[in-house]
């Protein structure tokens, strides 16, 4: 196995727990390695500190493996994924069947996630060095977790090559077992939503969201809500089965809130008891002022970034300009719902944006902070991981 020297920065933060070796005048001496060559990381006294597996032509070049493996076989993913499944027991899954059982770097397997959707399984790979194996990641998958199937998602820098060569970039690959129905429940929390496996950048449920969709349903019965970029609406759905008194949905995709309308029939919730509307969300929130209409909860999980024929969404600037515009509609006493994906905006930074969309007099107290669900688990020194940000605050 060769030998890798990287510097003292980066010594300093694989002793802490982060697991990526980012390029630099270090590891532009490394010896010429392969893609998914594993390699052993030294320290300038030659002293060995890890083993990774490298992605030579990627910023992140090596990414540290657990246990010094000296080859990456079926029989060691295996252990990895047994590994998974008990750290799996604090998750407090509940009645569901949906959820993640690989979580990359927070599962010691960098650059690798695996999904349950029923009985079948969606392997993510975030970086090239894994194609090498493959073989042993089915083999391995199909060992422990028994599934009905084994997909393999495109990443969209995947996808954009998978274009490039004029094939579908909606398709999933399947690498093991029988294909999923193009329509496929499942279930989360004891209520039931629609998935996709087999076509599309996103399956239609994000199983991240799990807890803080539990959150919001201790606090709705009987309110007016409004959820904001609503997608297939399992923030709508979880909210209605909760006795929220009405729901409306805004998404700007007309197929995705047809996937929510069947996943509120999915649940015996009538949908005409609710209000579906396909529209940019700026202007609704505009006619909706216009109107005079009023909220006890609004809610926005947007799109780290988003662009429609009318507007444009980021998270930086973007969040500040919702709240300021959805205030209005907010009810005193009403709860301002926000969550964000955004890896590199700071749960600080969030905060801020926030803060900076309160222009009216108005005081927003938080009432909860969270992140993604147990599944999704992070170390302590990888803060990467730890990128999502949900917040309820009460408007007084």
């Amino acid at each position: 196995m060769k030998k890798c020297l990287v510097g003292p920065e980066t010594k300093r933060i694989l002793l802490q727990g982060h697991p990526w070796v980012i390029a630099d005048r270090y590891t532009r001496q490394w010896p010429k390695v392969a893609n998914g060559e594993l390699v052993m990381l030294v320290d300038e006294q030659r002293q060995p500190l890890a083993v990774a597996i490298c992605d030579p032509q990627n910023r992140i070049v090596a990414r540290r493996l657990s246990g010094d493996p000296e080859s990456i076989s079926s029989r060691w993913l295996e252990e990895q994924f047994q590994d998974c499944l008990t750290l799996r027991h604090h998750a407090l899954l509940g009645d569901s069947d949906c959820y993640r059982l690989v979580n990359g770097e927070g599962d010691a397997l960098p650059g690798v996630t695996v999904d349950r959707y029923g009985d079948y399984l969606m392997l993510q790979l975030y970086t090239t060095a894994w194609e090498a194996y493959r073989s042993e990641l089915v083999a391995a998958l199909a060992n422990v977790f028994r599934p009905k199937g084994i997909y393999l998602k495109y990443r969209p820098q995947q996808t954009r090559k998978l274009e490039a060569q004029n094939k579908s970039r909606q398709i999933n690959e399947l690498l093991a077992g029988a294909a999923a129905p193009d329509v496929y429940q499942v279930k989360e929390d004891g209520l039931y939503y629609q998935v996709n496996l087999q076509r599309g950048l996103h399956t239609g449920l994000f199983p991240d969201q799990r807890r803080n969709r539990r959150e919001l349903t201790q606090r709705v019965a009987g309110m007016q809500v409004l959820n904001l970029f609503a997608f297939t609406g399992a923030f709508s759905v979880a909210a209605a089965a909760a006795g929220a008194s009405r729901v409306t949905s805004v998404d700007v995709s007309e197929k995705y809130l047809a996937i929510a309308r069947e996943n509120f029939k999915a649940n015996r919730i009538d949908p005409q008891q609710h209000e579906f509307i396909v529209g940019d969300v700026f202007a609704e929130l505009a006619k909706f002022q216009t109107q005079g209409r009023r909220f006890d909860c609004v809610l926005f999980d947007p799109p780290s970034f988003s662009t429609t024929k009318k507007s444009r969404f980021a998270t930086h600037g973007g969040t500040s300009s919702l709240v300021s515009e959805l205030l209005p509609l907010l009810s005193s006493g009403g709860l301002l719902v926000g969550s964000s994906n955004h890896q590199k905006v700071s749960l600080d930074d969030y905060m801020k944006e926030l803060r900076r969309g309160v222009a009216d007099g108005s005081r927003l107290k938080t009432v909860y902070v969270g992140g993604q669900s147990e599944d999704f688990p992070c170390d302590l020194g990888f803060p990467e991981g730890r990128y999502l940000k949900f917040v309820i605050c009460v408007r007084q």
